[in-house]
């Protein structure tokens, strides 16, 4: 008997499937379309088990929907720009294009090790020219819709990376990439206007709930921070200007005792100059500026610096103390808020530090509340008082007729608000697409012509020690023209974040050869993504900017969709235990004995087995997908993956499953190689499997209710898991029928071709090479990725025998198995016969009887 090769045989077909390009798709409008796309990788040298579980569950997807008979458009490439490529440089020796390019060519034959259905034809790098010379012309039409500005602000600057951090890619005060405490810098940049779709971002999270996980649309919604509130003028006499404060209490506004500012804001400035005190704000800002990611935080001291003047009250004419305040950010808001330390907690403990007055405006319905008393602010709903013809409103009410009277007055308007910040796109960095705007003396700032496009990234520059990008000190680089006047003129050096090359590439999958940005018939048909994959750690950076992407790029006419995933499944992580020695520290496990000791240079101590975690070459608990390949095949690695975990959970990596995958698989390759020779001629219809013995009716019976389920969970609820374990059981049951039956009589090797191809078939989108293989083996010369899934019989799948309920004036006394041929009448004299119902029936008068076929039957008594 054949061995189960599983090397030979995956090599020949990833070989027949390239050769014949049977994943090669075009858009074809007489056709339903099904675009499934993964998260596209950063090419960082190895894939990991993280990048096979992602795409290994996009291309079971997608192989089902190709059986399904839908065009499926399932491509793959590389996000290639960004700091790691550099940092490789700088620590090899190497430049990040040739590091970047030699990634690719070694991960893409990882991939296709693993048999993934990918349309390689589709393949682009975001540091291809022909690629980003797109996007320098989104940003320019950007720059001409006034979405793209230059502005000099403080921002986020990693000192290891050298460059700007957007506020997304700040965790916990520390560079996302390197890990680096991450300071402030006043310094000039570029930003997109995504406050423009704020509201919209916002309002169109409710278009994906059901679609999307609920927790990414709760991080969304909150990152984004929508509030409603009021501006009120705050007049200050001593400047003769307003102050425009805002705040979501409108109603507690009579119960404002003090003024707050950013130390950064204009008017501390005007007044610290009038008052001669400009050095002793500078130094408070210093301060502030230092501590300014524990304040975000919540986690500093609120302090303040009185400005020695006042403002006024707009509706009481009281002065009111004004103070630049540490908690107040120049970006939220208008920078200045006023201060009730008696409804909200962080004035109320400022107003306790410097002995500020606390005034009660808003009790709850059953108690008052005296200032004196108070150990903290009272922040709930309640009843307005002492706050003149207001008093006596319930506070929800109070907002509204509050702001509409400031409104009247003149005094103040309604003002929505967001959390949400412009994107800072501007990074000082080599590895990146180049800015293309240029600078020139007489024209100021001038983006480049479109038909100029791209601005290259010169590939002979040498990065040096520092990692300071060489691009300043390229003159063949920063010396141009200016567009528009033709003098000389500077280019801009920076480069872009690279988040906006990940913000679009999804669209240029649709037609990655195409001239111009998008073929409108291409986009038209392909867009948006049916189903997209990837971790849940892109849930605010990389979905919510290329949501605002999508949108920016209908608005400028190319697309007419508003969001670009339809459907989102975040994977859950691969995780495995990990192994530590008191000596050595972490540990592989190959470097532990099997009584717990640890091996490494004979040490002999205990090791200590930890929870899994998820995969890290410096916890020495990764799995290298290569030699899993070369052990088991990509099949049983698949299976796997599949099998192991529900998609959205974490996958515990398991030794002992993946053998139990390999088994399995080898149990089915050598059970169809056993009979296949008898089979390959045998040919069947419906017609043949009339008046089947009871054991070959079960076993189509559950042959069918598998094709069912496998369908549904493989294609509706992406329950891979489940549907392998159906496909289990089931090839269980026809091994033990096996033994039964005699494979002399004609019938059964019809029942067992059937079984055989059905189970291959729906089997095929998990394990893709040995489905094929053995489909060949059963006689056929198709490939069976391009089979049809196949259909189940619905009325075969009926199981024939049901549990009936029993019931006696609406309460359970007994339960049987009925079989469904069986009459009403005959059910209600059996029944009637039953031990524990005869005992209920007796000297009773049956008035009806309700019957619900296949479910219950009910005697009504008396």
């Amino acid at each position: 008997m054949k061995r189960y090769d599983f090397s030979e045989i995956e090599t020949k077909w990833q070989r027949l499937w390239e050769e014949n390009k049977i994943f090669q798709v075009k858009a074809d409008p007489s056709k339903p379309k099904y675009y499934v796309l993964e998260m596209f990788p950063y090419p960082s040298g190895r894939i990991h088990m993280g990048h096979v579980r992602n795409y290994t569950l996009g291309d079971i997807l997608a192989r089902i929907k190709r059986m399904k008979g839908y065009n499926v458009l399932h491509p793959m490439g590389w996000d290639a720009f960004g700091l790691p490529a550099e940092n490789a440089a700088l620590k090899h020796g190497i430049h990040p294009a040739k590091w970047t390019y030699s990634n690719i060519d070694y991960m893409k034959k990882q991939l296709k090790k693993l048999g993934f259905s990918y349309d390689w034809s589709r393949e682009i790098a975001t540091c291809d020219p022909e690629y980003y010379k797109h996007e320098q012309r989104f940003f320019i039409e950007m720059y001409e819709k006034g979405l793209a500005y230059r502005k000099k602000t403080l921002v986020n600057w990693c000192p290891t990376c050298h460059t700007v951090l957007a506020n997304e890619q700040v965790e916990d005060g520390k560079c996302w990439r390197c890990g680096t405490e991450v300071t402030f810098k006043e310094m000039d940049g570029w930003f997109l206007k995504i406050t423009a779709y704020a509201e919209e971002l916002l309002e169109d999270l409710k278009k994906l709930e059901g679609h999307w996980p609920e927790k990414v649309i709760i991080m969304q919604r909150n990152w984004i921070g929508k509030s409603e509130g009021a501006e009120i003028k705050f007049y200050i006499s001593d400047i003769e200007d307003n102050l425009i404060v805002y705040t979501t209490r409108p109603d507690t506004l009579y119960g404002a005792t003090f003024v707050c500012i950013s130390p950064e804001h204009p008017i501390a400035r005007k007044i610290a100059e009038k008052k001669g005190f400009l050095n002793k704000l500078q130094t408070f800002i210093e301060k502030v500026r230092k501590e300014k990611r524990e304040i975000e935080a919540g986690l500093a001291e609120k302090e303040g610096l009185f400005l020695e003047t006042y403002t006024i009250h707009p509706l009481t004419g009281e002065k009111l103390p004004l103070f630049a305040a540490n908690f107040v950010l120049m970006e939220y808001g208008t920078g200045a808020i006023m201060c009730v330390p008696a409804h909200d907690q962080r004035d109320f403990e400022f107003a306790k530090k410097y002995g500020l007055p606390i005034k009660v405006v808003i009790k709850p319905k059953d108690r008052d509340l005296n200032p004196e008393e108070m150990t903290e602010a009272y922040e709930d709903p309640g009843i307005m008082v002492n706050s003149d013809i207001f008093t006596g409103l319930d506070s929800i009410e109070g907002k509204a007729k509050i702001t509409a009277y400031l409104e009247e007055k003149g005094l103040g308007k309604k003002k929505i608000t967001y959390r949400l910040r412009d994107w800072g796109i501007s990074r000082q960095r080599y590895w990146g697409c180049p800015i293309p705007m240029i600078y020139c003396e007489k024209c100021g700032i001038v983006p480049e012509r479109i038909e100029n496009l791209p601005v290259v990234l010169p590939l002979d520059a040498q990065i040096d020690a520092s990692g300071r990008s060489p691009l300043p000190n390229l003159p063949e680089f920063v010396n141009t023209t200016c567009p528009k006047c033709g003098s000389p003129a500077k280019r801009e050096t920076d480069t872009f974040d690279t988040f906006m090359e990940s913000s679009w590439y999804f669209a240029r999958f649709t037609c990655p050869d195409y001239t111009e940005p998008f073929n409108k018939e291409e986009v038209e048909y392909w867009l948006p993504v049916d189903q997209y994959i990837g971790g849940i750690e892109h849930a605010i950076l990389h979905l919510l900017y290329a949501r605002f992407f999508t949108k920016v790029l209908r608005d400028l006419g190319y697309f007419k969709i508003d969001e670009p995933f339809t459907n989102l499944l975040t994977q859950g992580m691969v995780i495995k235990e990990t192994y530590k020695c008191p000596v050595h520290g972490w540990v592989y496990p190959e470097e532990v004995s099997p009584e717990g000791k640890c091996l490494k240079d004979g040490c002999g101590e205990q090791v200590i087995i930890g929870k899994s975690e998820k995969m890290s070459k410096s916890k020495c608990n990764v799995v290298d997908p290569d030699k899993m390949i070369e052990k088991y095949g990509a099949d049983t690695v698949r299976l796997f993956i599949a099998f192991a975990a529900p998609p959205e959970r974490d996958l515990e990596w398991s030794d002992h499953g993946i053998e139990g995958a390999y088994r399995f698989l080898k149990r089915l390759y050598n059970l169809i190689i056993d009979y296949s020779e008898n089979l390959k001629k045998i040919s069947y219809i419906s017609e043949d499997f009339k008046n089947l013995p009871n054991n070959l009716l079960k076993l189509r019976r559950k042959l069918h209710q598998t094709i069912k389920k496998v369908g549904e969970d493989f294609e509706k609820r992406l329950h891979f898991n489940t549907g392998i374990a159906a496909i289990m059981e089931f090839l269980n049951l026809l091994q033990d029928t096996l033994k039964e039956v005699s494979l002399e009589k004609e019938i059964v090797k019809k029942v067992l071709k059937e079984c055989f191809e059905k189970i291959l078939l729906i089997l095929s989108p998990v394990c893709p090479h040995i489905a094929e293989e053995l489909w060949k083996e059963l006689g056929h010369d198709t490939f069976i990725s391009l089979e049809a899934f196949p259909e189940y019989d619905s009325d075969l799948i009926e199981e024939d025998v049901f549990t009936l309920v029993i019931q006696v004036n609406g309460k359970v006394r007994d339960q049987m198995e009925v079989s469904v041929e069986t009459s009403k009448e005959e059910i209600i004299e059996i029944v009637k016969e039953r031990p524990k119902i005869k005992k209920y029936l007796e000297g009773k008068i049956i008035k009806n009887v309700v019957f619900v076929p296949k479910k219950l039957i009910n005697f009504v008594v008396a």
